[in-house]
């Protein structure tokens, strides 16, 4: 069931490419006033009398404050990828996350990099550079290439630390605090407010900042640092969906084999230790 939780967010959140195309604004401003509405949502949440006593004391809340700066670098280095080089190159940059996932878990969560991890993350990696037809190192590039980078980086360290402290925190809490922090480093370059967006704000506020986050955060509290990331792989999968259905784009044999094989690691990722 944890998986499933996972499954979900990653669902949810492979919508957001559409979601940005569509809005047609900054993604500064489309990022703070979605995380207002998330931040507002929440709070009313977290006000009603069973959930108050999920807020922790002010000694523990400093062990949240580092989700919302990588949350912040993750998500601006990776579209700053998406408008500084190809697509194929911003999603394979920051689908490195399973990778460097694999290095650090060892390190601070002692998760073993089993073979079938390994095995997993190969056949994924695969098909991500099938789908996406590989590296482009066309001159220009290099500025997005390295923050695809950056936000596989960003990625990978936040599936770390959400493993570390989601037995300790309710999923709304930690989605509550890191939207928070969020807005309070945007807050200084923002300065408008896009009415014709507001129906964009509202559904990427409910769904994209508040459900797929905690579903996301409530999968981890069981699943495995190294299978989340894992299971990350479908996030471009389900995007081609999206694109197909709302924007119109046309589904290459590329696409379908890459996907196909991604698919394929995701079941193998699902499926007992015995599978490989």
């Amino acid at each position: 069931m944890a998986s499933f939780y996972i499954l979900l967010a990653i669902f949810l959140w492979s919508s957001l490419g559409v979601i940005v195309r569509l809005s047609n604004v900054p993604i500064h401003i489309l990022i703070f006033y979605s995380m207002t509405v998330s931040v507002i949502v929440q709070g009313v949440i977290l006000s009603l009398k069973e959930y108050r006593k999920e807020i922790p004391g002010v000694k523990r809340l400093k062990f949240l404050l580092i989700l919302g700066p990588f949350t912040l670098l993750n998500t601006f280095s990776y579209f700053y990828a998406f408008n500084n080089t190809t697509i194929a190159n911003a999603v394979l940059t920051h689908y490195t996350a399973p990778v460097i996932v694999a290095f650090l878990a060892p390190l601070f969560l002692r998760e073993a990099i089993t073979r079938k991890i390994v095995i997993v993350i190969i056949i994924a990696s695969i098909g991500l550079w099938i789908m996406l037809n590989g590296f482009s190192f066309t001159e220009g590039h290099t500025a997005g290439i390295m923050a695809g980078l950056l936000s596989g980086l960003a990625y990978a360290i936040i599936i770390i630390v959400v493993r570390i402290y989601a037995q300790n925190f309710s999923p709304l809490v930690l989605v509550f605090f890191q939207n928070i922090i969020v807005l309070i480093l945007l807050a200084p370059f923002v300065s408008e407010f896009p009415l014709n967006a507001m129906w964009f704000f509202l559904v990427m506020g409910v769904v994209h900042s508040t459900v797929a986050p905690m579903l996301y955060f409530k999968g981890m509290q069981e699943v495995t640092a190294n299978r989340a990331a894992v299971l990350g792989y479908l996030e471009p999968v389900c995007a081609i969906f999206f694109s197909m259905l709302f924007l119109d784009e046309v589904i290459g044999i590329r696409s379908l084999i890459g996907g196909a094989l991604i698919i394929f690691s995701g079941y193998l990722t699902l499926k007992g230790d015995k599978v490989v």
